[in-house]
């Protein structure tokens, strides 16, 4: 997917998967992303939006 969110810049984190014998190991987490077409500057545009600000109303559709 691509990098974040275009409206609140949510990205990938990282951290350490830990097993239940304690060893860690890398581990990344994507936001849920998804690629909607909005209203822009007046005018539908492509962009990618995380659920979070989909459902909160921070992007207005366009349809």
């Amino acid at each position: 997917m691509a990098k974040g969110c275009e409206v609140c810049g949510k990205g990938n984190y990282y951290g350490n998967k830990v097993s239940f014998s304690n060893k860690k190991s890398p581990k990344s987490w994507s936001p849920n992303l998804r690629r909607v077409k909005a209203i822009v500057d007046g005018s539908p545009k492509r962009v990618n939006v995380c659920t979070r600000c989909l459902r909160s109303g921070y992007v207005e559709r366009a349809l």
